[in-house]
């Protein structure tokens, strides 16, 4: 599988013409660029570019440098993250920024196994810094890029080794010294142009050697997603302060280390008696689909390892789960 030799350029034209103006591209020789671009994309990992960018502003306004972020403590970043979701993250960036203060004296390492030993650090996001920081003639291979190269080929994405690809036909990816132009060219080409859906193949650079647009059997390789649905029955111990009582003691994964009520996964949903019913409601998060009863009982007494906190007002971090079992339970009041 080869590609035309014209392409990086095309699209780098493009690039320079049709980027988007973003907080976190500054200037090749910029102090910021390390822990702009850092931040940037751990906070862009399943989660759409509008939607980081407030977030991105407030870090980088209350924490101006990588030794800053290093300094604060996992509360006061998960407060901040708060709403942005997949709040591993957050805790990776933090541990991330430590060892490369404490480590590498705020720089990044060279070496592609030294980066991926980071915490939240994999292939894409390795080669992503080693390409935009170091100008090394990496591709980071998201979803975006993986769509442009395929459907440029015309092929199903599932069927292409793209290490394999990428090493046949580096001589004609890496034609110029812009390699941390076009490893952002090939990402940003990807969600305006080469979109999953309704791509736009009139205004694309690259349609009179792109087979896709050429081919009367155009190859689609969206990729669906496994959606798993689960059952919860959610315990809600309230007083009449105004106040829930919060756990981290619980078995369910994507919720470990969070604060939320007493919370069981079930197969089914017979009514437990010794709760009083409020409400049945769905939730989604990435690929679950949560079918939740929510139970509540006043109580002035709460088991050990539970805390009270205000259904109202909170300093501290409370993950989007638990805001919404917060409006639920206020109906009550």
């Amino acid at each position: 599988m080869h590609i035309n030799s014209t392409l990086p350029k095309k699209i780098l034209a493009w690039y320079d013409n049709s980027k988007r103006s973003l907080p976190w591209r500054v200037g090749k020789k910029s102090p910021k660029k390390l822990y702009y671009r850092l931040l940037s994309e751990f906070m862009l990992q399943q989660t759409q570019v509008k939607t980081v960018i407030p977030y991105f502003y407030n870090f980088t306004k209350k924490f101006k440098t990588l030794k800053a972020l290093s300094k604060s403590n996992e509360t006061e970043i998960l407060k901040m993250w708060e709403g942005l979701g997949y709040y591993r993250r957050a805790r990776n960036l933090l541990a991330c920024s430590k060892i490369l203060v404490k480590s590498y004296n705020s720089k990044l390492p060279y070496s592609i196994n030294e980066i991926k030993k980071l915490p939240g650090v994999g292939d894409y996001t390795a080669n992503a810094l080693l390409g935009l920081i170091y100008n090394e003639p990496r591709i980071a291979l998201d979803g975006n890029v993986k769509r442009v190269f395929s459907r440029n080929l015309n092929t199903d994405e599932n069927k292409i080794n793209f290490e394999r690809f990428i090493e046949k036909n580096k001589k004609k990816l890496f034609t110029t010294n812009r390699n941390d132009d076009f490893v952002e060219a090939l990402m940003e080409f990807g969600a305006l142009i080469c979109k999953p859906r309704d791509p736009n193949c009139l205004k694309c650079c690259l349609k009179k050697t792109c087979k896709y647009f050429k081919s009367s059997r155009k190859v689609k390789s969206i990729k669906k997603k496994m959606i798993k649905k689960k059952n919860f029955d959610i315990f809600c111990y309230v007083n009449n302060k105004k106040q829930i009582a919060l756990t981290k003691n619980n078995r369910i994964s994507f919720l470990k280390n969070f604060n939320v009520p007493e919370i069981r996964e079930v197969s089914s949903f017979p009514k437990n008696q010794n709760w009083k019913f409020l409400k049945n409601y769905k939730k989604s998060i990435s690929n679950l689909k949560l079918n939740i009863n929510l139970y509540y009982k006043f109580s002035n007494k709460i088991p050990p390892m539970y805390n009270w906190y205000s259904l109202n007002r909170n300093k501290e971090f409370v993950p989007s789960f638990t805001k919404k079992i917060f409006r639920q339970v206020s109906s009550l009041f």
